[in-house]
């Protein structure tokens, strides 16, 4: 069962979408739920279809008593490295609250202290706390929009679909095309061929 706070008090539930692609942004969110809200559709937005967290993002726009997302694009994710713009992603999503948390409640294990309010990092929160999954299918919807979009200017690497993630089509997009403005240098974009053959 999915439980609603990690404290009783008012909790940011934070979360962030697209670490792992080889382009675009690294989006995050920050959600603050009312406590008395339940729905039980809302859960990590990996274990939901996309259909299903589409539907879910109005509801949870129109139900927290504050949202934000925010995003940092890849030029700085190869300046500052994934981990450092993850996080500095979830601190601007944080600034962009119009209410200040009491808590903050981060998924994963690693995050860097936010003004002076108390942080509990939760590894897999996102399937925990329903503060945390609103905010990862916020981050989430919003990213992939951006890639669905950004798949329109620059169509070869079928981001509408893999949305920038490592798939066979997306590195066959670049081995054809080479690498474009949007994808993260300092990414392994190519394996190399010993480990194409493995």
């Amino acid at each position: 069962m999915i439980n609603q706070f990690f404290l009783e008090k008012l909790e940011a539930g934070c979360d962030e979408a697209g670490r792992g692609c080889l382009a675009g942004p690294v989006f995050a969110a920050a959600v603050i739920l009312n406590y008395d809200f339940e729905n039980e559709l809302i859960t990590d937005s990996k274990q939901i279809s996309d259909k299903v967290r589409r539907e879910l993002r109005p509801v949870i726009e129109s139900s927290a008593i504050a949202w934000s997302v925010a995003r940092v694009d890849p030029d700085k994710i190869d300046e500052i490295n994934i981990l450092n713009a993850s996080i500095l992603a979830m601190h601007l999503a944080l600034d962009g609250l119009n209410i200040s948390p009491e808590h903050i409640a981060v998924d994963g294990n690693r995050f860097k202290k936010y003004k002076e309010i108390p942080h509990t990092c939760v590894v897999k929160g996102d399937a925990k706390f329903r503060n945390i999954a609103a905010a990862s299918i916020l981050a989430k919807t919003y990213r992939d929009e951006y890639m669905e979009q950004l798949h329109q200017e620059i169509p070869h690497y079928n981001w509408h679909k893999n949305k920038g993630y490592p798939t066979a089509e997306h590195r066959k997009g670049i081995e054809v095309y080479g690498s474009c403005i949007h994808h993260r240098k300092t990414f392994r974009l190519l394996p190399t061929q010993i480990e194409l053959n493995l």
